[in-house]
């Protein structure tokens, strides 16, 4: 993984969003699935994409340098499976059901550890399919599937609020 050293000002600035999931258990890769079709998109200015696969509480330094950060894993939601939720604020704090699976350690755990270690970002969202397979397989669940769409464009939404706040800041 590139990482290059920002200034304060470009750290303000860029918005990372972040996606995390094992692609082997079908749904449970939704976030690794959602920031390849984001990465085929037009971003705005400022906005880095990041496959950040499995790998957890080691992806606390690409937090830690985020001015705003949006994070994208399978959680669970309101709503029947397929279901895009989004949660902010005290919402991070775990009620979004933190771990959809017992060995994952996810973005439950690594918005505890950038919280506690005073590196989150105030502007942190994470959005969330509610899952239906966590099974081995490639391929998301048909209810995961057709939610993907709807949830590429709220985080694309989300990317260009949050870049037009660091612009305006």
């Amino acid at each position: 993984m590139c990482r290059c050293a920002l200034s304060s000002d470009a750290t303000a600035a860029r918005v990372v969003v972040l996606g995390i999931g094992n692609i082997l258990m079908q749904d449970e890769g939704l976030g690794v699935h959602a920031v390849r079709a984001l990465a085929e998109r037009d971003l705005p200015p400022g906005v880095d994409v990041v496959d950040g696969g499995t790998l957890g509480i080691e992806l606390l330094p690409i937090v830690e340098d985020a001015g705003s950060l949006i994070l994208i894993d399978a959680a669970r939601v309101p709503g029947e499976p397929g279901a895009v939720g989004a949660f902010r604020g005290a919402e991070l704090a775990g009620s979004y059901g933190g771990h959809v699976s017992p060995h994952q350690a996810g973005a439950a755990d690594l918005i505890a550890v950038a919280r506690l270690t005073g590196v989150l970002p105030e502007r942190c969202t994470l959005f969330g399919i509610q899952p239906v397979e966590m099974e081995f397989g490639l391929e998301l669940s048909g209810p995961v599937a057709a939610g993907l769409p709807a949830l590429v464009e709220a985080v694309l939404a989300e990317a260009r609020s949050f870049s037009e706040v660091a612009v305006h800041a």
